[in-house]
């Protein structure tokens, strides 16, 4: 009949959402934003939202499941972070893009990566967003760049007159951290006396940090030096540090090797990835450098280096002057007497990374070492850098740490170098056991089941990104150009791991890009995964759990999986929240993510509905899903998809892309 216009698709939408008052397993609740880095100096677009993203939530002790126990009010701490514009090199990350080769220091190699490793048809303008910054002005990219970076960080040295502006800070609860980087006392190089004094006599202001962790009193995460000034330039100490807060003792994690010169004890990089109690001090395992990769001198004279780690000075400030030279880059490393912060080369330095540890106790007195085996210039009997192919190097993290159930000794898991087929240095995931309470010796064990071969090169690198106390990994393995980001489990003693895309296809379709996150003691999962399926595009990304476990908890079932905005579906103020990514969860069932926001809800509550109408405005924001207490799978109602766009719209657009294939914020750039 002619006036039957009405699509089933809308009307299954019409009819979920009338049916929602009793639905939701999660309440939703916005974590508060109280980053300063709204009161930056920046020269362009200073009245730009800020990105708040989350990277974990707090752990949650022996406390019960909150779908038993009411967890309304509960105070478990969100960890995250507040960004300006975009990062060019992720702070978070032990190499850029976990490329060994470390070679994205430009806009063309930021280009050349997206080709050869995301497959984007966009490729050209994701390299100049990450090189300009969000933002930017096409064909006027000098002139007018964006917000955040590559190219404002690389050039700060010769940046007399601004310096650089902090594009990203650390938040526990959305509000900033301040380290041990804002004290110019607290560093405690040999050559800290050369690097004169704060830029513009202001630490803060040019400090990039990321919070990973609260465990107890300990805060923890990652930080940059911040800019000083000298007679020569305007040099960082260095351009990454992990930190622990322990109380009112801020401290820096110092790289760990020990003799290994002036360049690695100085500006050497270390990050802290996660921590746990052990014998009442913090246990933080990340990454530490021990070598520089890009030029190394073996005890028989062989030399190896690697020219193309340093930029051209014109690709980094659009003219010739000042030059960059690899002669002098070779100093930094080489000569023992080289004033570090005297040459704009040593700013570029990169690094072989093994994977570390540090014991924290209360008064901030640290204890420290390796996780991986070998000492001098090798790691678990590998070259700092490849014989045959000198781009690539040694590469080793942490990641993740746990307490193992059975043995009470820590159970770390992150990724490990090794040779594949005498023509590959590839990073492959690893999980480390500690031998004893002294922790004086590890042993490192590939996961197995995640082939890296020559003739069949499906992975190019794997990483294991969280365990839990029951030796349950998961993580993730990438290969080049399309082939896609595929999350896994694996529990340790089993014969091979077992990709999502397998166990749960209905949610992981075939060729969807996909991430696990974290995975708590009862063995749930949560991460990201694609729900399009496009070639040559940035993919949008909703936050998923699954349970791997075999002893499931109402509301759920094992080895089942749910979007968590199938879960929240029905919550108070729930459609105003499309959720993109989660990155951590306690043993209370609470988690971490990152949203959508679209202030006043999204025009009806299926997965795709528009964010449109008035002045709406859809912004990234960090969330926290607490379990509904006596929740039963019969209160999950799965949003529609709408393929059909059920209301015309005047206004808005569907949601700012969400996530890149390798965890990236993705943001339109102003025409």
């Amino acid at each position: 009949m002619p006036h039957k216009m009405l699509k089933l698709s809308t009307l299954a939408i019409l009819v979920a959402g009338a049916s929602q008052a009793s639905a939701a397993v999660y309440d939703i609740q916005q974590v508060n934003e109280n980053s300063t880095l709204v009161d930056q100096p920046y020269p362009v677009q200073s009245d730009r939202a800020l990105t708040y993203v989350s990277t974990g939530i707090e752990s949650s002790g022996s406390d019960a499941s909150c779908f038993t126990t009411d967890c309304t009010n509960n105070t478990y701490k969100v960890t995250g972070q507040a960004l300006r514009g975009s990062q060019g090199k992720p702070l978070e990350e032990t190499v850029a893009y976990n490329a060994n080769e470390q070679h994205v220091n430009d806009e063309s190699s930021l280009w050349n990566y997206c080709s050869r490793n995301l497959g984007y048809e966009t490729c050209e303008d994701w390299a100049k967003r990450e090189f300009f910054g969000i933002g930017y002005t096409d064909k006027q990219e000098w002139e007018q760049p964006g917000l955040g970076g590559l190219q404002k960080k690389s050039a700060s040295w010769v940046n007399k007159k601004d310096g650089y502006s902090s594009n990203s800070q650390g938040l526990v609860d959305g509000t900033p951290v301040t380290t041990f980087a804002s004290d110019s006392a607290k560093y405690d190089g040999s050559q800290k006396d050369n690097l004169g004094s704060f830029f513009n006599d202001s630490a803060e202001k040019s400090i990039d940090s990321t919070v990973n962790g609260v465990v107890g009193d300990f805060v923890y995460g990652i930080t940059s030096s911040a800019l000083f000034k000298n007679s020569h330039g305007n040099p960082r100490a260095f351009d990454k540090r992990g930190f622990v807060n322990a109380g009112g003792n801020d401290v820096s994690l110092d790289p760990v090797a020990k003799d290994a010169g002036p360049l690695v004890s100085n500006m050497g990089q270390t990050q802290a990835n996660a921590g746990v109690l052990f014998n009442d001090q913090l246990l933080v395992v990340g990454s530490s450098a021990y070598s520089p990769s890009f030029y190394v001198e073996k005890a028989n004279g062989k030399i190896y280096k690697d020219g193309d780690k340093l930029p051209n000075a014109k690709d980094i400030l659009n003219t010739g002057t000042p030059t960059l030279e690899f002669s002098r880059f070779e100093t930094c490393a080489k000569d023992s007497s080289t004033d570090l912060y005297a040459n704009w080369e040593c700013q570029f330095s990169t690094f072989a990374n093994e994977a570390a540890f540090w014991l924290v106790d209360a008064n901030g007195d640290i204890k420290s070492g390796s996780i991986s085996t070998g000492t001098g210039t090798e790691r678990d009997g590998l070259a700092v850098i490849y014989r045959d192919k000198e781009d690539v190097s040694f590469q080793a993290s942490a990641k993740s740490v746990a307490l193992n159930k059975a043995t009470n000794l820590p159970v770390a898991v992150g990724y490990s170098t090794g040779v594949v087929d005498s023509d590959y240095y590839a990073m492959q995931a690893a999980y480390f056991t500690a031998d004893n309470a002294d922790l004086t010796s590890w042993k490192r064990t590939f996961v197995p089941g995640l082939p890296i071969e020559r003739d069949n090169r499906e992975f190019t690198y794997t990483i294991a990104n969280a365990v839990n106390n029951q030796s349950m990994i998961v993580g993730d393995a990438k290969g080049n150009g399309e082939k896609p980001l595929r999350a896994y489990v694996y529990k340790i003693g089993d014969s091979s791991v077992q990709f999502l895309d397998k166990l749960a296809p209905k949610l992981f379709f075939k060729n969807s890009n996909s991430h696990a996150s974290a995975v708590n003691n009862h063995d749930q999962v949560v991460g990201w995964v694609d729900t399009t399926n496009g070639t040559k595009v940035e993919r949008k990304h909703r936050a998923f759990t699954y349970i791997a476990g075999d002893d499931a908890q109402e509301p759920f079932a094992s080895k089942e999986a749910w979007l968590l905005d199938d879960l929240v579906n029905g919550a108070p103020g729930a459609n105003q929240y499309r959720i993109i990514n989660a990155t951590g969860i306690n043993d209370a069932g609470v988690i971490s993510a990152t949203a959508l926001f679209c202030d006043g809800g999204y025009d009806n509550t299926s997965q795709n509905a528009y964010c449109g109408g008035g002045n709406k405005v859809e912004k990234y924001v960090s969330v926290k899903l607490t379990p509904i207490n006596g929740a039963k799978a019969s209160d999950i109602i799965k949003r529609a998809d709408q393929e059909d766009e059920p209301v015309k719209r005047s206004g808005g657009s569907l949601g700012i892309l969400a996530l890149t294939a390798l965890g990236f914020i993705g943001f339109r750039r102003r025409k």
